[in-house]
């Protein structure tokens, strides 16, 4: 079987980071590029971090280019309070050995779609500006997008508003463009991504195997005692890994098609992902939305995988 060919648009971010990781330890991926994107922490440390994620593990001929650092209508608002202001607590800090492109991440996503003699699956970690503007931007190559998988949004309740999940509430109006676009889009959001976790054992048989295991260890350090303290949970969903774990093993998930909306206007929903599951509005479905996940071998992958990695 042939590798799927990927770009990965991100904002690392602990789980982004370990998404990274886990395409680049996996045959069924090939990593054409890394777009980044404002988010969980700003653009200058979600750029920093990607390229400090691909030395660690030796893969500094994937190209990064840095996209949009603020929403398209929306000030920025991030998740540092619970990946730090660096995006990556816990790790030391090791500064790149490399810049970003000089192209934008929209221009490194045009001219791997246009040099790819296949359709490319665009997968989304982080908020969907970046996406939105290869929606709108590019027009005319849509056809060489394969599909795009979302990390975000979520049937039932949200993680940063009771309505909204993080990715999407960053900016609403660009996953509504994404959402719209009519390009095959699964949903990959908190249904299935909250069953995903690790915990502290999981770091503690990473710690022996490598300096990337170590990384992976350290991150979950910081990771898992956030989500201990603030929620009382047993360890840390690695909701990002998810999406690249789906190209892998497309039985982990289970996915139904669905109306996915996105509300964009009520001060207390705004960002919900309006998921129709029971077809109560009769409008035609738009995405494949994850509702659940299988742990146990999504974990057995996950950890196989980052600990092959040298």
């Amino acid at each position: 079987m042939l590798a799927r060919k990927v770009v990965l648009d991100c904002d690392p971010g602990h789980d982004d980071a370990i998404a990274i990781m886990l395409a680049c330890a996996s045959p069924e991926i090939e990593l054409l590029a890394v777009t980044t994107v404002a988010g969980n922490v700003t653009l200058e440390h979600t750029t920093r971090n990607a390229l400090r994620v691909l030395d660690l593990i030796g893969r500094a001929d994937i190209p990064v280019a840095a996209g949009r650092d603020r929403p398209l209508l929306r000030d920025l608002s991030t998740a540092a309070v619970m990946h730090g202001e660096s995006g990556l607590a816990g790790p030391l800090e090791v500064e790149p050995s490399r810049g970003p492109a000089d192209l934008t991440a929209l221009e490194l996503i045009e001219q791997v779609l246009v040099s790819e003699v296949e359709p490319v699956t665009l997968v989304a970690t982080g908020p969907l500006t970046n996406i939105a503007d290869v929606i709108t931007q590019l027009p005319e190559i849509h056809g060489r997008i394969r599909e795009i998988v979302i990390m975000g949004g979520a049937v039932e309740l949200g993680n940063w508003t009771p309505a909204a999940e993080f990715n999407i509430w960053v900016d609403p109006d660009a996953a509504k463009i994404v959402f719209e676009s009519g390009i095959p889009l699964t949903m990959i959001g908190l249904e299935v991504t909250h069953k995903a976790w690790l915990t502290d054992e999981h770091a503690e048989q990473l710690r022996g195997s490598g300096r990337p295991g170590e990384f992976v260890a350290e991150l979950l350090d910081h990771f898992v005692k956030f989500h201990q303290d603030r929620f009382g949970w047993p360890g840390a969903p690695i909701h990002d890994a998810v999406t690249i774990a789906h190209l892998i093993d497309p039985t982990l998930v289970t996915t139904l098609a669905m109306n996915v909306q996105i509300d964009t206007i009520s001060s207390l929903c705004m960002g919900r992902t309006v998921a129709d599951r029971w077809s109560v509005t009769g409008l035609p479905a738009n995405v494949h939305v994850g509702l659940d996940i299988d742990r146990d071998r999504f974990v057995t992958l996950l950890l196989g995988r980052l600990s092959q990695l040298a």
